[in-house]
């Protein structure tokens, strides 16, 4: 998921959407634990979605200050 993929979802979504990360997360870090994942590197870009989900709503929390 891009910068400006985020920017354009409503605050909701981006709520929903990192719920739905965070999950995702959760089990590709469990799922590795148990048995090596086939592709690892999706942890990593799963994390890296989440901070910028997180970064989008904290900037947005911001600007309505």
């Amino acid at each position: 998921m891009k910068n400006s993929e985020i920017r354009e979802l409503s605050t909701a979504d981006l709520q929903d959407r990192l719920l739905n990360e965070q999950e995702q997360l959760s089990n590709l870090k469990f799922d590795h634990a148990v048995s090596p994942l086939e592709n690892p590197t999706l942890i990593k870009a799963t994390r890296r979605n989440v901070a910028r989900i997180k970064t989008e709503l904290n900037a947005r929390k911001l600007a309505e200050k």
